[in-house]
């Protein structure tokens, strides 16, 4: 079950209390590429890097199953940047740079050797984008996901609106179901989205978890409650390459799995935030992440009598 993901690959500089880091690897299809290639291979990456993106790391990736056919380098031009700082509470940020760079030409082109695929996660970027990426799929994935965010509900609401007509799962935090519907409840936003056109909704609530809406049912699943969150860069997408792993690992596009999907990228994301970037992401093996799967499984279960 190959899986396709589009998004970003680019350096990161980060600020937290824990400490900072000048420039490290990041970029969403990044994240989703080291977090899903635990589940399913290969991993088709569509993206684009300057001449400063490091071969080493594109080693590391081909290593762990991910094809760069869709990676376009530019090398007259650098890589996406981004530099940000982390609030005491680690759920809020401050933007400091964005340097588009490379990315200001992102235009991808769906290999052919990609066409075919089952699984397609469209990281966030820019809404006519995503709807371009779809169009060049000749066959249509069994399952699409996107994220998105609430720069684009600002700037491009048109065609926000016109690629949730084309995709399966939509993935936002709180704030943006919120933004994206005028609704405060969740469930009331949930029910907003879904008329818009995905048939699923997942809401990130960071440190609080995750919400996975259907037309009837909804599903909770909570964070880990951890000691030491170092560095939350890249946990979102983390949580988003461990749901999209599990689905196409499984074939299994139902509500059932779905909530095992996202307990799986609940787990991935889990260890994202343990070390700034992706370093963590490279270090675990496949019994770390049963083990962490399991705490997850023993954190929620419970007996109880009732009447």
């Amino acid at each position: 079950m190959a899986l396709i993901t589009v998004g970003t690959m680019a350096f990161d500089a980060i600020e937290t209390p824990f400490g900072k880091t000048d420039r490290i690897i990041g970029g969403s299809a990044t994240y989703v590429a080291y977090a899903a290639a635990n589940f399913v291979k290969p991993i088709q990456q569509v993206s684009i890097i300057g001449f400063d993106y490091p071969q080493e790391e594109l080693e590391e990736l081909k290593k762990r199953g991910v094809k760069l056919d869709g990676v376009e380098m530019i090398k007259e031009k650098k890589s996406f940047f981004w530099s940000g700082r982390y609030h005491e509470d680690m759920n809020s940020r401050d933007t400091l740079v964005t340097d588009l760079n490379v990315l200001a030409d992102f235009n991808p082109v769906i290999p052919e050797s990609y066409q075919g695929s089952e699984f397609l996660m469209l990281g966030n970027l820019v809404p006519a984008v995503q709807l371009n990426v779809i169009k060049q799929m000749k066959k249509r994935p069994k399952l699409i996901v996107m994220d998105t965010m609430n720069f684009w509900m600002e700037t491009a609401m048109s065609d926000l609106e016109e690629v949730l007509k084309h995709v399966d799962v939509l993935l936002v935090n709180d704030a943006e179901a919120r933004q994206l519907t005028g609704q405060f409840s969740l469930v009331k936003a949930a029910k907003s989205i879904l008329k818009m056109g995905p048939k699923y909704l997942i809401i990130k609530k960071g440190e609080h978890g995750a919400l996975l809406f259907d037309q009837d049912s909804v599903f909770f699943a909570p964070a880990l409650p951890l000691e030491d969150v170092f560095d939350p860069t890249g946990a979102g997408d983390t949580f988003a390459g461990g749901f999209i792993g599990h689905i196409a690992k499984t074939g299994d596009i139902s509500f059932e799995n779905m909530k095992r999907g996202i307990i799986v990228g609940s787990a991935m994301a889990s260890f994202c935030v343990e070390k700034f970037g992706p370093t963590r992401l490279r270090e675990i093996s496949h019994h770390d992440i049963d083990l962490r799967i399991q705490q997850f499984k023993d954190l929620v279960n419970f007996e109880i009598e009732l009447g």
